[in-house]
């Protein structure tokens, strides 16, 4: 953990004052954290986004979780991860046995037991107690399936010093953690339009079973590291890139197929007919795919749309133009798949609209039937005149969020030292 540094005693002609780990006690201001992570961008930023807004992104660490790969792991994703853990060992052991070589430790494998050990409940938590005493609690911050069981067990080993944040819904046993943050669509299974989806029979085994309590902090979309702050740098660094696109400038951005919202070269036919029918009112587009992306809607895509000068379409290649476009496109297109780059769109306050929700079922139908109910996006039908500019309140969850992280943490005695 990097060690804190104390304040410097005060020069005489400085204004008096009572530092505040004086004032409240050091053992009462939270100024580290860690995030749990499970090797997943989209998860990650969840978490860093948060302590970005809580001021504590230059005072953490990162652990992941990281599943075996490769082989028969490829086929035991869907297990548990502790489960998963324990059948890579066997099979690894039953491996070496069978080959008749030399034993050697799963730990010397760069893909297997090692990268799950390295995010390890115990180590934090020992961590955390033998530096209590100099520098305080210490707030985690987890999001995905996998992290669950790491965080939930750094809140029982040391509930008195930890303050644990689970994102995403862990569909069951909430007390395990001092806040839970997840989307409102995630109890959708409880509205009287989900119910009708269950048969009665079922709904006992579909989570979440019971509404939301104090400690759940339900928000409109996903969290994120975009804000003001981080646009108008952005703005800042892809000056030269930007500054001279003609205008206005439409930002497609393209995810994949999900279980909830399933697509393939019909939707991407689709969209290219419909930028083809837009690009007559854009003076730019800008093209980005997602890792999700299939190759064979990629392929339409760049078939349709890469030869016209007025499109380009990013190869993949870094610097990721990301949050250049964010802070500089005048409207954006994303596919309904991507939860977190609507949200992150939508947190712009400028036109987007959506291509795909009709596709879209379950929980996802809840998220899009939000979006529109608050004006934030349209859908994109191939009519629009992109040199329209409408907008709405910009999507905040990620403040509303740290607020409640705040008022929790001072409902304990504690608060955070940005």
């Amino acid at each position: 953990m990097k060690p804190i540094q104390l304040p410097e005693p005060p020069s005489p002609t400085a204004a008096r004052g009572t530092p505040d780990i004086f004032e409240s006690g050091l053992h009462t201001i939270v100024r580290r954290a860690v995030v749990i992570g499970n090797g997943f961008p989209s998860s990650e930023n969840h978490s860093i986004g948060l302590l970005r807004a809580l001021g504590l992104s230059h005072n953490h660490l990162i652990y992941r979780v990281t599943r075996p790969k490769g082989g028969i792991d490829d086929w035991l994703q869907w297990l548990p991860l502790s489960l998963h853990q324990k059948f890579h060992y066997l099979f690894s052991w039953f491996r070496a046995f069978s080959s008749k070589s030399q034993y050697l430790p799963i730990t010397s494998h760069p893909n297997g037991l090692s990268s799950i050990l390295e995010a390890d409940a115990n180590h934090i938590v020992n961590l955390v107690r033998e530096t209590y005493e100099k520098e305080g609690p210490l707030l985690v911050v987890a999001s995905g399936r996998d992290t669950i069981s790491i965080a939930s067990s750094i809140k029982r080993l040391a509930a008195d010093l930890v303050f644990v944040v689970q994102i995403q819904h862990p569909r069951s046993h909430l007390n395990r953690f001092d806040m839970v943050i997840t989307p409102h669509h995630d109890y959708y299974p409880l509205t009287p339009e989900g119910q009708k989806q269950v048969p009665k029979f079922l709904r006992s085994w579909i989570t979440p079973r019971e509404p939301p309590d104090s400690h759940v902090v339900l928000t409109l979309g996903a969290l994120h590291r975009i804000d003001f702050a981080s646009l108008r740098s952005a703005a800042i660094t892809w000056q030269d890139v930007f500054a001279h696109v003609p205008r206005p400038l439409l930002v497609v951005n393209i995810g994949g197929p999900t279980k909830n919202c399933p697509y393939g070269v019909d939707l991407a036919k689709e969209l290219a007919t419909s930028l083809l029918s837009v690009l007559g009112s854009c003076g730019s587009v800008r093209i980005s795919f997602s890792e999700r992306t299939p190759q064979k809607v990629s392929n339409i895509i760049v078939k349709e749309l890469g030869n016209n000068p007025k499109v380009y379409v990013w190869d993949g290649q870094e610097p990721n133009p990301h949050v250049g476009h964010l802070a500089w496109a005048d409207a954006f297109v994303v596919t309904a798949d991507s939860v977190s780059m609507i949200s992150e769109a939508c947190s712009t306050g400028k036109p987007v609209y959506i291509m795909g929700a009709e596709r879209c079922k379950w929980k996802f139908t809840e998220f899009h039937k939000s979006l529109r109910e608050r004006g934030v996006v349209r859908p994109f039908t191939g009519s629009e005149d992109i040199s329209e500019n409408w907008s709405y309140p910009p999507l905040d969850d990620t403040a509303d969020a740290a607020k409640r992280v705040h008022e929790a943490l001072a409902a304990r005695g504690w608060k955070l030292k940005i």
